[in-house]
């Protein structure tokens, strides 16, 4: 971006789409699909959108959208912006202490990581491009995808169903019990063949003796990554054992934040394929370098996504002006906030959607189709 641009008005909305069928992890159970959409008008009347991470606890996407309403918005507003970057790095320096005193880190990050993307997708739209030329004019619009979500119950319906719309790759939840999960692989395999893409997410469910203890169950199924089989926080020295018993990839990520800490896990070497949710942390700004610098160390960008369709669709552009042998994730499981936003993701053919050329994200939002899922939010 070369041209400064005035922030003239921010706006948050609150989305809250029931689910018929909740969503089960290791940790707790969705009830509904939560989305805060962010608005950004510049001077000019160009707008520009993003999504905040707000899928835990269950009132997290009230709180994230205040968060921007009452603190980070007017840390924007009517003060010129030379690029996205400036305003990430002055919204992240200006909340450093106020985000250390509310003990809420998370949640600051989220909410910049959202105004991130929406000043990025300003930015590509007064360009006239989309945002993943945009970001790299050599980029190409098509991506690798795969169908994550699938429950521990009866997966391999809901593996069908997606096989038949064009996904060749598929991503488990385990951490459910050794006979549940390993009766759940079979299935799948029986299902999909043994050449189809699997791979498994333990939502940090074990222990290292667990997670050592499960490999002999998990080794045989030909499995393209482990996901979090220890709990993100756990020390780099247990990631390293567990890496070096195991003939699975490990991958994790989504639930590191900031660069410092990236760069300590891919020193560590634990990490095969590599995680970032660009909605949790960085946003492009922030996540546009890190991917850069997990290919520079010859591991695999993988982006985590789990919400609405803004978001998705940031996290396709990323990944696509990024390049690579990565795969997007696209939960499965029925959503209305994601399926009325991203249009691109109707087709998959192969394993794989491609973007379109429209400027920024490449969708307006229809505010009207969305109203039945609206929840006031206050101020």
């Amino acid at each position: 971006m070369t041209e400064q641009f005035i922030v003239r008005k921010v706006t948050t909305r609150v989305y809250r789409a029931p689910l018929t069928q909740p969503v089960t992890t290791s940790f707790g159970t969705m009830r509904d699909r939560p989305m805060v959409l962010v608005e950004m008008e510049d001077s000019l009347g160009t707008r520009g959108f993003g999504e905040i991470w707000c899928n835990f606890p269950a009132v997290g996407a009230e709180h994230r959208a205040r968060i921007v309403d009452s603190v980070l918005a007017p840390l924007l507003l009517s003060e010129p912006l030379a690029a996205p970057t400036e305003a990430f790095d002055r919204l992240t320096r200006n909340t450093e202490v106020l985000a250390l005193q509310s003990a809420e880190p998370g949640p600051f990050a989220q909410a910049i990581a959202g105004l991130d993307t929406a000043m990025w997708d300003l930015a590509a739209r007064r360009a006239g491009k989309p945002l993943w030329r945009f970001l790299n004019p050599d980029a190409s619009p098509a991506i690798g995808v795969y169908a994550s979500g699938l429950n521990p119950t009866e997966p391999e319906q809901l593996a069908s169903l997606k096989a038949n719309e064009g996904f060749t790759a598929f991503k488990l939840k385990i951490g459910f019990g050794r006979n549940r999960d390993v009766e759940n692989l079979k299935a799948l395999r029986r299902c999909l063949g043994e050449s189809t893409g699997l791979m498994v997410d333990a939502n940090q469910a074990w222990d290292l003796e667990e997670a050592t203890a499960m490999l002999q169950h998990l080794e045989s199924f030909g499995l393209t990554w482990l996901e979090e089989p220890l709990r993100a926080d756990a020390p780099h020295s247990s990631w390293q054992a567990l890496a070096a018993r195991s003939a699975i990839p490990l991958a994790g990520g989504e639930n590191i934040a900031g660069r410092a800490a990236f760069d300590a896990a891919l020193d560590a070497g634990a990490l095969t394929v590599v995680q970032p949710d660009m909605a949790k942390w960085g946003g492009f700004s922030g996540c546009l370098p890190l991917a850069q610098a997990i290919y520079a160390r010859g591991k695999r960008f993988c982006p985590h996504y789990l919400g609405g369709g803004v978001g998705l669709l940031a996290s396709a552009h990323l990944l696509a002006a990024v390049g690579g042998d990565g795969l997007l994730e696209i939960v499965s499981n029925p959503n209305p906030l994601r399926s009325l936003l991203c249009g691109p993701f109707y087709t998959i053919k192969g394993g794989k959607a491609e973007l379109l050329p429209a400027p920024g994200l490449g969708f307006d939002p229809d505010f009207e189709a969305l109203s039945e899922f609206y929840v006031a939010h206050g101020s």
